[in-house]
């Protein structure tokens, strides 16, 4: 197995997938001989020709009704939105037509489409750079959302997100992309080239949509997380001493609900982080759901621990980070109801 960063991971996923499936095609703002603005794309159009990955106008709404009317037609569309940000003026195409395509059709239509974002904090990019918007994609019924956390998971479910018959909206956490962040942004920056995460499998090496998986075992509360916060939790329960489950969700939509309930049921506890603002945050789905299906297996209320309702900010980046001191708090107190 090849080690690699995330960036590399998620251009080996293109290359796979374009090299199986001449239906594959990659576009978007600056992706074609730039290679994107973080280099996931780098090298794709020299070897795949400008006909299967190009550079499109910045028009995120005409990318994705560009890319709607591509599946529709058989082909299998991979964009990328430079920044989360960006996406909201594509955000009707998205919903109205791309999320209801199979449905309005009676499934004579689907729409096989990839949405690729960067997205959070982390890297000074204040409140036009830094957003985590994938509560408003979970709450659209037709769309997957994924949000992998490492490079081996970045290839597996780009793979399957690619070979996915309906539309995948897929977060790529920024802060991650060279390297995992456990918060603590005055140490030294580590590779992924040193991290197990970071060795790669050769070839299509698949990592199937809906299934969470086990980052740190543990016995006293399940902390559930995704992206960038799930090495926030390991950091967390490393300091604390808390013996904590960390589960990595990887996919939103669908979501692993059997392997959260299982953990809570076995530690009684539960800590929900994410990065995005609070109120109708993915957060508050995952605690009901929690509350609805452990109830009875609660020993404390579900504790959040999230950005908060107010814009990025760029002054005060590591205020609003949900890093692992605010984490720490929260197992602390959770241990104590």
């Amino acid at each position: 197995m090849a080690r690699m960063t995330m960036i590399e991971a998620i251009r080996e996923a293109h290359d796979v997938a374009m090299a199986a499936d001449e239906r594959v095609v990659v576009f978007g703002e600056d992706v074609g001989f730039f290679g994107g603005v973080f280099r996931c794309t780098a090298g794709l159009q020299e070897k795949y020709g400008k006909s299967r990955c190009f550079d499109a106008p910045i028009n995120e709404s005409g990318i994705v009704g560009t890319a709607i009317g591509m599946a529709a037609y058989g082909l299998k569309p991979v964009i990328e939105i430079q920044f989360a940000d960006y996406v909201y003026p594509a955000y009707d195409q998205i919903v109205s037509e791309a999320a209801r395509l199979r449905h309005r059709s009676n499934a004579d239509f689907t729409c096989p489409l990839v949405i690729r974002m960067p997205t959070g904090g982390g890297i000074f990019g204040g409140q036009t750079h830094s957003q985590s918007p994938e509560a408003l994609f979970t709450h659209v019924s037709g769309l997957k959302v994924v949000m992998p956390s490492n490079p081996r998971d970045a290839k597996g479910l780009l793979l399957a997100a690619i070979d996915d018959p309906d539309p995948v909206i897929f977060f790529e956490p920024k802060r991650l992309y060279n390297g995992p962040f456990d918060g603590h942004h005055d140490k030294p920056v580590e590779s992924w080239k040193s991290h197990p995460l970071g060795e790669v499998p050769d070839g299509e090496d698949i990592v199937p949509l809906g299934k969470a998986a086990i980052r740190r075992a543990g016995a006293e509360v399940t902390v559930l997380a995704y992206g960038t916060m799930v090495f926030v939790a390991e950091a967390a329960a490393e300091e604390t001493g808390v013996d904590a489950e960390v589960i990595d969700l990887r996919s939103l939509m669908p979501l692993d609900l059997e392997a959260i309930v299982a953990s809570v049921q076995k530690t009684g506890r539960c800590v929900i982080v994410h990065e995005a603002t609070r109120t109708s945050g993915f957060g508050a789905e995952l605690m009901a759901l929690v509350q609805e299906h452990c109830f009875y297996h609660l020993e404390a209320p579900v504790i959040r621990v999230t950005g908060w309702d107010t814009p990025y900010p760029h002054a005060q980046e590591w205020e609003y980070f949900p890093g692992p001191g605010r984490v720490g708090e929260a197992l602390k107190k959770v241990m104590e109801d």
